[in-house]
């Protein structure tokens, strides 16, 4: 996969290398590694099928929508599939049973393939209430629709442990009826990051339990995510980075974070995009725009006027047509720069991250692509294509969204290699019990919606 002399290198590189915290930032906890699986070879057909579901998806999720010990920890992420999706562990019940599920912070639920759902929930992992004695069924239905098919199942509460924090009673749904071919393993479902305002199950996140419980020494998380999609020798699961709770490792990042605040009721992570440029060319962004910042999302949407914007600064682009309606091809010899601005500071995404996959000996498809998003959600999804190239962090007082630049020990993860780490139990360092429930009413949420990472568009098939 890589030189044995550079993978000699890397073993000789701090612990921090790999995201763990360092001596300024004690960890109390377990950690859990993530990994990235990439796909095996596929027909340009099937890439054409993952962009459309990616697609349908992201309208689905975004077009309906309306004193405890402190302590920090973190997760290891798994790359999925070229970059399409990461995915961390958790543990879930008494005793508890560890399962692989989807990060995504633009949806609310946490939702796990129940062991009565079958065959349609394929060989991924599933979890048995009959088998925990802290299960607690609420007796609520759960109905998630979404681009590509629906979930159904019902709400319940059990103890959930990640990264070395324990939350008894926490909500979240069984999902025992799932469209064919919706999980692929070992994914068993998802964990959404956004806030309980989206939740479709009616109950508060785990991350918002902790932060508001004071679990956190910081009330906050935050997420670095590795790149192999340029990488020809990857293999179908890679280390894809890492989530940090309760701390920032400033060993993945330099200089200093810059936070935006959420411009209102805190739904999705949305913040104002100011500007952006496309080979060094303004493109026209109307005033008030907003973008929500998912890590459930592989690639980049944006409204049709404003994507044709920045493929005509591409030249020899074009409308691709079939299943990749909505996006645009452009010659792979071309080297795109593509700058984001929020708050007043400027993010480049990197050229490798905006050729989204190749169509053709000589023809890209670009991660940018049309979806015109009604109902009053963020007009912008900003996905992983863009998160690649930052540090995020997400903060939970005062809502805010901060990005820094990666370091140099982050961005030698990129394509590294290594070990593929696995779910684990971790040792629980700090307990909550989560007493509140979300506001109910709200639309379906798009919360499963990403499940299937909808957005994550290869992940799936």
């Amino acid at each position: 996969m890589i030189p044995l002399l550079f993978l000699a290198s890397l073993f000789a590189l701090p612990a921090d290398t790999f995201g763990a915290p360092t001596a300024g930032a004690p960890v109390s906890g377990q950690s859990i590694p993530l990994l990235r699986r990439n796909p095996s070879p596929r027909e340009v057909s099937d890439w054409g099928a993952l962009a459309k579901s990616q697609r349908d998806n992201l309208l689905a999720k975004y077009g309906g929508q309306t004193t405890q010990k402190r302590s920090t920890g973190y997760n290891s992420l798994v790359d999925q599939q070229y970059d399409s999706a990461y995915y961390g562990s958790l543990a879930i019940g008494t005793p508890a049973v560890s399962f692989d599920v989807l990060l995504d912070t633009g949806s609310s639920d946490l939702w796990l393939a129940g062991s009565s759902c079958g065959t349609s929930c394929g060989s991924s992992a599933t979890y048995n209430p009959s088998s925990s004695s802290t299960f607690q069924n609420l007796s609520t239905a759960f109905d998630i629709q979404y681009g590509s098919g629906a979930a159904e199942g019902y709400v319940a509460q059990d103890t959930v442990q990640m990264a070395g924090f324990s939350v008894s009673s926490q909500g979240f749904a069984v999902v025992d009826q799932v469209s064919q071919d919706l999980l692929t393993s070992p994914v068993s479902g998802l964990l959404g990051l956004a806030w309980n305002t989206l939740a479709a199950s009616g109950q508060t996140p785990l991350w918002q339990t902790l932060a508001s419980s004071n679990a956190w020494d910081s009330a906050l998380f935050a997420v670095q995510l590795t790149r192999y999609t340029n990488d020809s020798s990857a293999q179908q699961l890679e280390p894809g980075g890492v989530i940090n709770m309760g701390y920032t490792n400033s060993s993945l990042y330099t200089g200093s974070i810059d936070y935006i605040d959420i411009p209102g009721t805190p739904s999705y992570w949305y913040l104002p995009l100011d500007s952006l440029t496309v080979q060094g060319s303004s493109i026209s962004i109307a005033s008030g725009t907003t973008a929500a910042i998912d890590t459930g999302t592989t690639n980049i949407a944006g409204p049709a006027s404003s994507i044709q914007a920045i493929y005509a600064q591409i030249p020899n682009s074009q409308p691709a047509t079939g299943e990749w309606e909505g996006y645009y091809s452009f010659p792979c010899s071309t080297t795109v720069n593509v700058e984001l601005s929020f708050g007043g500071s400027t993010w480049s995404i990197s050229p490798a991250d905006f050729a989204f996959t190749q169509s053709s000996s000589s023809e890209c498809i670009g991660a940018f692509f049309e979806a015109d998003i009604s109902g009053g959600s963020p007009t912008w999804i900003i996905g992983d294509a863009f998160l690649k190239n930052v540090y995020s962090v997400f903060r939970y007082n005062p809502p805010s969204v901060g990005f820094a630049n990666l370091s140099s020990i982050a961005i030698a993860e990129n394509g590294a290699g290594g070990t593929v780490p696995s779910a684990t139990i971790g040792t629980v360092s700090a307990t909550v019990t989560n007493t509140s429930a979300a506001p109910r009413g709200y639309a379906l949420s798009t919360s499963l919606s990403t499940l299937f990472l909808a957005l994550s568009v290869v992940l799936l098939l």
